[in-house]
């Protein structure tokens, strides 16, 4: 079974979310897609008709998304089958959150690593574009996504 296929994104805790951002594309050249969010698009090697995005993204410094770790970050890992990871996973004794959501750009479950680090693993739809919306008119794989995490 694939495990990680990649990473899906970079989640932090900001003083001043909207400033941050806006640091990032005023000095390294990020880009906001038309939810205000800082989205990476790539294609994937192995069917490159496919669009797969890396969110980097700042959290409000009050969030809880990153409960019950204590930390300021969490990465998202892209899965192949999320839940067929969370059976391995609990099998090796791995602290598995039990919670897993699912929306229309993909399934999603957390665990905790040994240090107290939260991690969201990400199972994509099998779509050209999982964050393509009705009214893109075709404009899929632009930098217009949505990532619903923040």
């Amino acid at each position: 079974m694939k495990r990680v296929t990649g990473i899906g994104g970079i989640f932090f805790k900001a003083k001043d979310v909207e400033k941050l951002k806006q640091w990032y594309v005023d000095h390294l050249g990020l880009k906001l897609d038309k939810w205000g969010e800082i989205n990476l698009t790539w294609r994937e090697r192995e069917r490159p008709e496919r669009i797969g995005h890396t969110v980097f993204a700042p959290f409000k410094q009050d969030t809880d998304y990153m409960e019950p770790s204590e930390k300021p970050f969490m990465v998202n890992f892209r899965v192949d089958d999320l839940e067929g990871l969370l059976v391995e996973l609990r099998k090796e004794r791995v602290h598995v959150i039990d919670k897993v959501e699912e929306f229309e750009y993909g399934k999603f479950g957390w665990i905790m690593d040994p240090e107290g680090h939260k991690i969201e693993l990400w199972e994509p739809p099998d779509v050209d574009d999982p964050f393509a919306s009705p009214d893109d008119d075709g404009n899929k794989g632009s930098d217009e996504s949505n990532h619903g995490n923040s």
